[in-house]
Order: structure tokens, then sequence, then C-alpha cells
């Protein structure tokens, strides 16, 4: 039987990389999934793809950036499926869109950063939660980064707000622990995404290298993850196999960080 049947999920960010492959594992697991993005054309590829595999899903377009989005958009998915029992924050900002040094740092950037990262999961989590603590059940997963963990060079909206909902989850995970609702983050390294194509391109240039040996340098492993090697995460921590694991953060990036 497959590991989440008949459970719903929705997941931010879905329309491409990460969210796109995490939102097809969970629906081949069984999930009932809707998939929330800005771009309404990626989105209904992503509900084809899943219905086409026979699972069942619905697409929402959404702006993370607007404080009133994502207690509606919780609604609509629940009025959809059912009350949300698996919550996968993947929606960001990356450092790439705007990279500068903190003393020339574009505050209005900062701003949206931290809007989009910390406090979008912030208000879903709040949005979800009471249906949660009522059923005694519910999962939260929220992709963080290494950059939770370590600095990023011209990035620090992106770092402030993946360490700030690194302590978001962590905090929220000691709230919950004894309400059967799990919560944890994953955090990868470079991925192959069009976010992280244009970190790596301004970092090859800022560093004066080539940029196919420095993308095959970024890993001791070798080069960048694809979006499915984040995705087995996700179904782990979604499903019943992970009910004991709550407030962890896992690194999924070829070895880069080491903690």
């Amino acid at each position: 039987m497959s590991k989440l049947q008949g459970r719903v999920a929705l997941v931010t960010g879905a329309g491409r990389g990460i969210g796109r492959a995490i939102s097809v594992s969970l629906a081949a697991e069984g999930a009932k999934v809707a998939v929330a993005a800005r771009t309404t054309a990626e989105l209904d590829s992503l509900v084809d793809e899943i219905k086409s595999a026979g699972g069942e899903s619905i697409a929402l377009q959404a702006d993370l950036s607007d404080r009133s989005v994502p207690a509606r958009l919780v609604q609509q998915a629940k009025d959809a499926f059912g009350p949300i029992q698996i919550l996968v924050n993947n929606a960001g900002l990356g450092s790439s869109s705007n990279p500068k040094p903190v003393v020339d740092f574009d505050d209005d950037f900062w701003e949206q950063s931290l809007l989009i990262n910390l406090t979008a999961p912030y208000l879903l989590c709040k949005a979800v939660l009471p249906d949660m603590l009522a059923a005694k059940r519910g999962r939260i997963i929220t992709v963080a980064s290494i950059n939770g963990r370590v600095g990023s060079y011209h990035g620090a909206a992106y770092a402030a707000g993946k360490h700030g909902v690194m302590g978001l989850m962590r905090t929220l995970a000691m709230e919950v622990a004894g309400e059967g609702i799990t919560v944890n983050s994953i955090c990868p390294g470079p991925v192959k995404t069009l976010m992280n194509d244009k970190r790596i391109e301004y970092d090859a240039e800022r560093l004066g290298r080539d940029l196919a040996a420095h993308e095959k340098s970024l890993t001791p492993i070798g080069g960048r993850l694809l979006p499915e090697d984040i995705a087995p995460m996700a179904v782990y921590f979604a499903s019943d196999d992970a009910s004991m694991v709550t407030g962890q953060s896992y690194n999924i990036d070829g070895g880069l960080v080491m903690s």
C-alpha cells in the first residue's frame, strides 16, 4: 500500500525544481496534492503530470509576498480535499535575484526575502495547525538550505531567512511534539534549478572561474544535486516511518556541510 494514501498535502513553490519533484513524489505515494506557485502554466503542467500518473492534484495560483495569501491558500486546499495533513514550505526567494554585500544591500529586497522565506512559512504553519491539532496528527516540512547553517556571500537576506526558518521549525516542533505533529527541515546544497543557475553564474563570474569547472567543484561528491535527490526525504518526513522524528534539519548537499 502507498505510504501516503488519501492524505492531503499542500506544497508551495511547486511549479518547478524541488517543489515540483516533491509534489510528484507525494502524489506517487497516494497523497492528494494541492500545488501552489505564482506561474499558472507551470502548475497546470504539474497537475496534468500527476493526474496522468493516476494521482489527484489541484493548482492554486499564489503570491506569498502578499500576507493575506497563506490563509486563503490553506482554505482553498481544504475546500478541495479536506484538512491539510502535510504542509511543505518550499517557496523561496534566492540571493541570486539581487546579490550585494551588506554595506550596499537593498533594503526592499531584504524585506521581500524575509517575507517569502520566513514570514510566509510562519503564516502557513499558523493556518494549518488548528486542523492538525484537532486531528492529533500532522506533518510540517520546510525546505530550508545549507545557508541555514552557514553564511551566503553577498546573500545576507537569504541566509538570515533560512537561519530564521530553521529556528521557527525547531520551536514549533517543541510546541507540538505531544500532539501527533512532527516538524522538520531539509537543507539542500546546490541543486540544479533556475534559481541556483543564476547563483552559480554570479559566483563563477565573481571568482573569475570557468562555469563548468566551478559547478563541478561545488560539492565533495562533485557537481550539483537534482531536485529528485531531495524528494525522498520529504516523503520520509511525511510518512509514518518518521513518526518519531521531529525538530530535525537534514542536509542533502553532496557532502558540502558535514554537520
